[in-house]
Protein backbone atom coordinates (compact mmCIF):
# COMPACT_ATOMS: atom_id res chain seq x y z
CA UNK A 1 0.00 0.00 0.00
CA UNK A 2 1.29 3.41 -0.97
CA UNK A 3 2.86 5.39 1.87
CA UNK A 4 2.70 8.65 -0.11
CA UNK A 5 -1.06 8.36 -0.55
CA UNK A 6 -1.49 7.57 3.14
CA UNK A 7 0.60 10.64 3.93
CA UNK A 8 -1.53 12.82 1.68
CA UNK A 9 -4.72 11.56 3.34
CA UNK A 10 -3.27 12.60 6.70
CA UNK A 11 -2.35 16.00 5.28
CA UNK A 12 -5.90 16.50 3.98
CA UNK A 13 -7.27 15.74 7.44
CA UNK A 14 -4.90 18.39 8.82
CA UNK A 15 -6.33 21.13 6.57
CA UNK A 16 -7.61 24.07 8.60
CA UNK A 17 -6.97 27.22 6.52
CA UNK A 18 -6.56 30.42 8.49
CA UNK A 19 -9.83 32.33 8.47
CA UNK A 20 -11.84 29.31 7.33
CA UNK A 21 -11.71 27.32 10.57
CA UNK A 22 -15.42 27.85 11.45
CA UNK A 23 -16.62 26.88 7.96
CA UNK A 24 -14.25 23.92 7.87
CA UNK A 25 -15.67 22.78 11.20
CA UNK A 26 -19.19 23.25 9.87
CA UNK A 27 -18.72 21.15 6.73
CA UNK A 28 -16.94 18.42 8.69
CA UNK A 29 -19.77 18.14 11.17
CA UNK A 30 -22.48 18.45 8.51
CA UNK A 31 -21.03 15.82 6.15
CA UNK A 32 -20.39 13.37 8.99
CA UNK A 33 -23.94 13.70 10.26
CA UNK A 34 -25.29 13.18 6.74
CA UNK A 35 -23.20 10.02 6.39
CA UNK A 36 -23.72 8.77 9.97
CA UNK A 37 -19.94 8.63 10.36
CA UNK A 38 -17.57 10.22 12.88
CA UNK A 39 -16.45 13.68 11.70
CA UNK A 40 -12.87 14.53 10.85
CA UNK A 41 -11.19 16.56 13.61
CA UNK A 42 -11.72 20.32 13.47
CA UNK A 43 -10.75 23.52 15.24
CA UNK A 44 -13.12 25.68 17.24
CA UNK A 45 -16.87 25.94 16.91
CA UNK A 46 -18.72 25.34 13.63
CA UNK A 47 -19.97 28.47 11.90
CA UNK A 48 -23.66 29.32 11.92
CA UNK A 49 -24.07 29.41 8.15
CA UNK A 50 -27.26 27.70 6.91
CA UNK A 51 -26.36 28.14 3.22
CA UNK A 52 -23.02 26.33 3.57
CA UNK A 53 -24.58 23.66 5.78
CA UNK A 54 -27.34 23.05 3.22
CA UNK A 55 -24.84 22.84 0.38
CA UNK A 56 -22.52 20.48 2.29
CA UNK A 57 -25.37 18.16 3.25
CA UNK A 58 -26.56 17.93 -0.35
CA UNK A 59 -22.98 17.46 -1.58
CA UNK A 60 -22.57 14.50 0.76
CA UNK A 61 -25.93 12.80 0.29
CA UNK A 62 -26.55 13.23 -3.46
CA UNK A 63 -24.54 15.86 -5.31
CA UNK A 64 -26.52 15.31 -8.51
CA UNK A 65 -29.51 16.90 -6.78
CA UNK A 66 -27.85 20.21 -5.90
CA UNK A 67 -30.49 22.68 -7.04
CA UNK A 68 -29.85 25.90 -8.97
CA UNK A 69 -31.08 27.78 -5.91
CA UNK A 70 -28.62 25.99 -3.60
CA UNK A 71 -25.81 26.61 -6.07
CA UNK A 72 -26.61 30.28 -6.48
CA UNK A 73 -26.86 30.86 -2.74
CA UNK A 74 -23.56 29.07 -2.13
CA UNK A 75 -21.75 30.97 -4.88
CA UNK A 76 -22.53 34.17 -2.97
CA UNK A 77 -19.44 33.21 -0.96
CA UNK A 78 -17.52 34.66 -3.88
CA UNK A 79 -13.80 33.88 -3.93
CA UNK A 80 -14.22 31.52 -0.95
CA UNK A 81 -16.71 29.24 -2.72
CA UNK A 82 -14.21 26.95 -4.42
CA UNK A 83 -11.99 26.69 -1.35
CA UNK A 84 -14.95 25.78 0.85
CA UNK A 85 -16.09 23.22 -1.73
CA UNK A 86 -12.66 21.57 -1.65
CA UNK A 87 -12.89 21.46 2.16
CA UNK A 88 -16.36 19.94 1.80
CA UNK A 89 -14.94 17.29 -0.53
CA UNK A 90 -12.41 16.32 2.15
CA UNK A 91 -15.10 16.34 4.86
CA UNK A 92 -17.31 14.13 2.69
CA UNK A 93 -14.88 11.63 1.20
CA UNK A 94 -12.22 11.04 3.83
CA UNK A 95 -14.65 9.62 6.41
CA UNK A 96 -15.79 7.19 3.70
CA UNK A 97 -12.20 6.12 3.05
CA UNK A 98 -11.59 5.62 6.76
CA UNK A 99 -14.77 3.53 7.04
CA UNK A 100 -13.79 1.46 4.01
CA UNK A 101 -10.29 0.78 5.28
CA UNK A 102 -11.76 -0.25 8.62
CA UNK A 103 -14.26 -2.62 7.02
CA UNK A 104 -11.48 -4.22 4.97
CA UNK A 105 -9.18 -4.42 8.00
CA UNK A 106 -6.50 -2.40 6.24
CA UNK A 107 -4.02 0.01 7.77
CA UNK A 108 -5.85 3.09 9.09
CA UNK A 109 -4.99 6.65 8.13
CA UNK A 110 -2.68 8.30 10.65
CA UNK A 111 -4.03 11.28 12.56
CA UNK A 112 -2.18 14.55 11.89
CA UNK A 113 0.07 15.95 14.59
CA UNK A 114 -0.48 19.61 13.66
CA UNK A 115 -2.95 21.74 11.71
CA UNK A 116 -2.12 22.81 8.15
CA UNK A 117 -3.25 26.44 8.10
CA UNK A 118 -1.41 27.45 4.93
CA UNK A 119 -2.24 24.63 2.52
CA UNK A 120 -4.50 25.40 -0.44
CA UNK A 121 -7.39 22.86 -0.30
CA UNK A 122 -8.10 22.98 -4.04
CA UNK A 123 -4.47 22.49 -4.99
CA UNK A 124 -3.94 19.65 -2.54
CA UNK A 125 -7.09 17.84 -3.71
CA UNK A 126 -6.93 18.35 -7.47
CA UNK A 127 -3.23 18.83 -8.21
CA UNK A 128 -1.69 16.54 -5.60
CA UNK A 129 -4.12 13.89 -4.34
CA UNK A 130 -6.02 13.14 -7.57
CA UNK A 131 -2.95 12.46 -9.79
CA UNK A 132 -1.15 10.68 -6.93
CA UNK A 133 -3.96 8.12 -6.76
CA UNK A 134 -4.25 8.02 -10.55
CA UNK A 135 -0.62 6.93 -10.73
CA UNK A 136 -1.25 3.80 -8.63
CA UNK A 137 -0.98 0.59 -10.64
CA UNK A 138 -1.74 -2.30 -8.26
CA UNK A 139 -5.24 -2.66 -9.72
CA UNK A 140 -5.85 -3.81 -13.29
CA UNK A 141 -7.01 -1.16 -15.76
CA UNK A 142 -10.41 -2.74 -16.50
CA UNK A 143 -11.45 -2.84 -12.84
CA UNK A 144 -10.14 0.71 -12.41
CA UNK A 145 -12.36 1.83 -15.29
CA UNK A 146 -15.40 -0.07 -13.97
CA UNK A 147 -14.96 1.64 -10.61
CA UNK A 148 -14.63 5.04 -12.30
CA UNK A 149 -17.72 4.58 -14.47
CA UNK A 150 -19.83 3.35 -11.56
CA UNK A 151 -18.96 6.48 -9.60
CA UNK A 152 -19.63 8.64 -12.65
CA UNK A 153 -23.13 7.20 -12.95
CA UNK A 154 -23.92 7.45 -9.24
CA UNK A 155 -22.86 11.11 -9.13
CA UNK A 156 -24.37 11.71 -12.59
CA UNK A 157 -21.21 13.40 -13.89
CA UNK A 158 -21.93 13.97 -17.57
CA UNK A 159 -18.27 14.62 -18.40
CA UNK A 160 -17.03 11.44 -16.70
CA UNK A 161 -19.71 9.32 -18.35
CA UNK A 162 -18.63 10.60 -21.78
CA UNK A 163 -15.03 9.37 -21.42
CA UNK A 164 -13.33 6.00 -21.89
CA UNK A 165 -9.82 5.00 -20.83
CA UNK A 166 -7.86 3.39 -23.67
CA UNK A 167 -5.72 1.00 -21.62
CA UNK A 168 -8.88 -0.55 -20.19
CA UNK A 169 -10.36 -0.96 -23.67
CA UNK A 170 -7.15 -2.63 -24.88
CA UNK A 171 -7.21 -4.94 -21.84
CA UNK A 172 -10.71 -6.25 -22.54
CA UNK A 173 -13.11 -3.49 -21.57
CA UNK A 174 -15.98 -2.87 -23.97
CA UNK A 175 -19.14 -0.83 -24.31
CA UNK A 176 -21.19 -3.99 -23.76
CA UNK A 177 -19.37 -4.60 -20.49
CA UNK A 178 -19.74 -0.96 -19.44
CA UNK A 179 -23.45 -1.02 -20.24
CA UNK A 180 -23.77 -3.89 -17.76
CA UNK A 181 -22.39 -1.80 -14.88
CA UNK A 182 -25.91 -0.48 -14.27
CA UNK A 183 -27.16 -4.04 -13.73
CA UNK A 184 -23.94 -5.64 -12.59
CA UNK A 185 -25.53 -8.17 -10.23
CA UNK A 186 -27.21 -10.00 -13.13
CA UNK A 187 -24.49 -9.40 -15.71
CA UNK A 188 -22.91 -12.33 -17.53
CA UNK A 189 -20.10 -10.13 -18.85
CA UNK A 190 -18.79 -9.03 -15.45
CA UNK A 191 -17.06 -11.68 -13.35
CA UNK A 192 -17.28 -12.27 -9.60
CA UNK A 193 -14.17 -10.20 -8.95
CA UNK A 194 -15.54 -7.19 -10.77
CA UNK A 195 -18.92 -7.51 -9.10
CA UNK A 196 -17.23 -7.61 -5.69
CA UNK A 197 -15.48 -4.33 -6.51
CA UNK A 198 -18.71 -2.68 -7.67
CA UNK A 199 -20.59 -3.76 -4.54
CA UNK A 200 -17.89 -2.11 -2.47
CA UNK A 201 -18.02 1.06 -4.59
CA UNK A 202 -21.77 1.28 -4.03
CA UNK A 203 -21.32 0.79 -0.29
CA UNK A 204 -18.76 3.60 -0.06
CA UNK A 205 -21.01 5.92 -2.06
CA UNK A 206 -24.39 5.17 -0.49
CA UNK A 207 -23.96 3.33 2.84
CA UNK A 208 -20.44 4.01 4.14
CA UNK A 209 -21.51 3.76 7.77
CA UNK A 210 -22.93 0.26 7.24
CA UNK A 211 -20.64 -1.62 4.88
CA UNK A 212 -21.99 -5.16 4.81
CA UNK A 213 -19.63 -7.84 6.09
CA UNK A 214 -20.24 -9.89 2.94
CA UNK A 215 -19.28 -6.93 0.77
CA UNK A 216 -16.04 -6.51 2.68
CA UNK A 217 -15.26 -10.24 2.62
CA UNK A 218 -15.87 -10.28 -1.13
CA UNK A 219 -13.22 -7.61 -1.60
CA UNK A 220 -10.76 -9.44 0.64
CA UNK A 221 -11.42 -12.68 -1.25
CA UNK A 222 -10.76 -11.30 -4.71
CA UNK A 223 -8.21 -8.53 -4.18
CA UNK A 224 -4.84 -8.11 -2.53
CA UNK A 225 -4.44 -5.50 0.20
CA UNK A 226 -2.78 -3.12 -2.28
CA UNK A 227 -5.61 -3.60 -4.77
CA UNK A 228 -8.29 -3.13 -2.10
CA UNK A 229 -6.60 0.06 -0.91
CA UNK A 230 -6.46 1.33 -4.48
CA UNK A 231 -10.18 0.70 -5.03
CA UNK A 232 -10.92 2.62 -1.84
CA UNK A 233 -8.90 5.68 -2.75
CA UNK A 234 -10.03 5.43 -6.39
CA UNK A 235 -13.58 6.03 -5.16
CA UNK A 236 -12.35 9.21 -3.47
CA UNK A 237 -10.29 10.28 -6.51
CA UNK A 238 -13.18 9.72 -8.89
CA UNK A 239 -15.50 11.63 -6.57
CA UNK A 240 -13.58 14.80 -7.37
CA UNK A 241 -16.23 14.92 -10.10
CA UNK A 242 -18.64 15.96 -7.35
CA UNK A 243 -16.99 19.38 -7.37
CA UNK A 244 -17.83 19.85 -11.06
CA UNK A 245 -21.33 18.45 -10.62
CA UNK A 246 -22.00 20.72 -7.63
CA UNK A 247 -21.14 23.77 -9.74
CA UNK A 248 -22.97 22.50 -12.83
CA UNK A 249 -19.63 22.45 -14.68
CA UNK A 250 -19.71 18.80 -15.77
CA UNK A 251 -20.78 19.27 -19.40
CA UNK A 252 -19.04 16.82 -21.79
CA UNK A 253 -16.33 18.14 -24.09
CA UNK A 254 -17.77 16.13 -27.00
CA UNK A 255 -21.22 16.76 -28.43
CA UNK A 256 -21.67 13.15 -29.54
CA UNK A 257 -19.92 9.84 -29.05
CA UNK A 258 -17.20 9.36 -26.45
CA UNK A 259 -13.87 10.98 -25.65
CA UNK A 260 -10.82 8.74 -25.31
CA UNK A 261 -7.99 9.25 -22.84
CA UNK A 262 -5.03 7.37 -21.42
CA UNK A 263 -4.20 7.60 -17.74
CA UNK A 264 -0.52 8.54 -17.76
CA UNK A 265 2.17 7.28 -15.43
CA UNK A 266 1.90 10.60 -13.59
CA UNK A 267 -1.78 9.92 -12.91
CA UNK A 268 -2.98 12.63 -15.26
CA UNK A 269 -5.20 11.94 -18.30
CA UNK A 270 -3.75 12.28 -21.80
CA UNK A 271 -6.44 12.88 -24.42
CA UNK A 272 -6.32 11.45 -27.91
Amino acid sequence: MDADVYGMLTRLIALSPTGDEPLNALVRVTCAEALSLPPLPFEGEPADHPVVADFAEQFATDVSSVSPEQRQAFLALGDRAFRVTALTFVADLLPRVKAGLGALELKPVDAPTAWDRAGDPGELVLKRFVPMVGALRALDSVTTELVRLRGAAQHNCRLCKSRREDAALEAGGSESMYDDIERYETSTLLDDRQKAALRYVDALIWTPSAIDAEVASGVREHFSEAEAFEITVDVMRNAANKIMVAFGADEPRVTEGIEHFLLGVDGLPVYS
